[in-house]
């Protein structure tokens, strides 16, 4: 691996250099075990620990097949996927790969005893399979976690709908998480070239969610004028949502837990801000049985005193459970619940008398299709939307970044260092990065 870490710290290294490396039979890699589906039975969700599941050891590399690509991981990231797997809620992710791999032959190769985890990367191409022509050896690419076989008619209007649509490094294998990865050459996408690795890694899965979800015809089609109710505006997904409704024309209401993610959400520019720890709600009983519709009128009186009297046109709804009756009740008639992740819990419950007699719309959003995800990438890439990375992490200590994530413990996101020996590295456009620093290292140190 010091061979290809060579070639990438070079600045003379050219595409036939890099197709003329040897690359490793095994790499360095996170995964959880098969057998150890079990190590947390009879343990409650916020006691399970990733440090005991997550292993970082080598692991076979794979076969390159037609369509796809390996590459050089020099940064990840953590998402709640990630999180998700390790703890093996709420559902053991050795599921999916096992009916992925009754697909063909070559999905075999994702059937395994083992679990590469992780839906970010930032690196360079080594290898391009059978039939790839956009991309070869040398080029430094980011990478968003959309896998898709695009054999039935159902995903080519929107690639979403694929019905074999998976989220590589969650449902399948080989993710980012390692020195290596395999992804399919249309996940590829360019690396912004003012961002550190760790930097241009982070944004990802969650810059393209938040993109579908809020601004894309697919999700909000969110506009100017807009007022967008953001749950965790100051989170991985909330802090792209944030800038999305702000450079988008739109007034982002903020809902934080403390003032020092209420800052983070004014240092980007928003100015309505809703402090839920001051305000104290209480949308459920102590049971949790049942929810109570006078703290959803006192939330929503909340939020007309900060708009002038408006309700919300667009919730940006991704905690689920724990939210979502006030999500319904607070957003205007004719208004919309964007809906994702469900991070609180996925069953949901709302009064239906004022979604139905108020004609208000819930649309749900899982990640983003190939050109959503191309145009969050641009606008990283532009300047216009930045990475809310806090915090890095070698890939040693990949369990530890994952508790951190698990006990909400991060601000933004949490980075992880692959083959990239520090943090830092990989800037190439200095005069772009130092236009916009302020911006890039708003998440770190709070």
């Amino acid at each position: 691996m010091q061979q290809i870490l060579d070639a990438i710290e070079s600045s003379e290294a050219t595409a036939e250099d890099f197709a003329q490396l040897t690359v490793p039979e095994a790499y360095r890699a996170a995964f959880v075990r098969k057998d150890e589906v079990d190590m947390f039975e009879g343990q409650a969700s916020k006691d399970k620990d990733p440090r005991r599941s997550l292993h970082v050891e080598d692991v076979a590399l794979p076969e390159l097949g037609p369509g796809e690509a390996l590459v050089a991981v020099m940064a990840s990231a953590i998402n709640y996927n990630t999180v998700w797997t390790s703890i093996f809620e709420p559902v053991s992710t050795f599921g999916f790969l096992e009916r992925y791999g009754r697909l063909s032959d070559l999905t075999k190769r994702h059937d395994l005893p083992y679990h590469v985890v992780g839906s970010d990367l930032a690196g360079v191409v080594l290898r391009t399979g059978a039939g790839v022509t956009k991309w070869r050896p040398g080029d430094r690419v980011v990478a968003h976690c959309l896998s898709v076989e695009l054999e039935s008619p159902d995903g080519h209007n929107d690639t979403m709908l694929d019905n074999e649509q998976r989220i590589w490094g969650f449902e399948t294998n080989f993710g980012g998480l390692a020195d290596v990865a395999l992804v399919k050459a249309n996940q590829l996408m360019p690396k912004p070239e003012h961002l550190t690795w760790e930097e241009a890694a982070s944004p990802g899965l969650v810059n393209c969610t938040a993109y579908r979800q809020l601004v894309s015809r697919n999700g909000g089609d969110m506009k100017q004028g807009d007022n967008v109710l953001i749950w965790g505006a100051s989170g991985g997904l909330g802090g792209f949502a944030t800038q999305y409704a702000l450079n988008g024309g739109a007034t982002p209401v903020c809902v934080v837990s403390n003032d020092e993610k209420a800052g983070i959400c004014r240092s980007m520019g928003a100015e309505l801000i809703i402090n839920r720890s001051e305000e104290g709600y209480r949308f459920w009983n102590e049971e949790g049985t049942a929810q109570d519709p006078r703290e959803w009128k006192r939330f929503g009186a909340k939020i007309r005193e900060l708009t002038g009297g408006e309700d919300i046109d667009i919730v940006f709804e991704h905690p689920g459970r724990e939210t979502f009756g006030a999500s319904v009740y607070v957003t205007r008639k004719g208004g919309t619940i964007t809906t994702c992740a469900s991070t609180s819990g996925y069953m949901h419950e709302y009064d239906n008398r004022y979604l139905w007699m108020n004609l208000k719309r819930i649309i749900s959003s899982h990640f983003a299709n190939y050109r959503e995800s191309w145009e969050a990438n641009r606008l990283i890439a532009q300047g216009r939307i930045h990475p809310t990375l806090s915090g890095t992490y070698p890939l040693e200590e990949v369990g530890r970044a994952a508790l951190d994530v698990h006990h909400n413990k991060h601000q933004g996101k949490v980075g992880v260092l692959c083959l990239a020996p520090t943090e830092g590295l990989g800037v190439r456009d200095e005069e772009m990065r130092a236009t916009h620093l302020e911006a890039i290292n708003r998440f770190r140190g709070v």
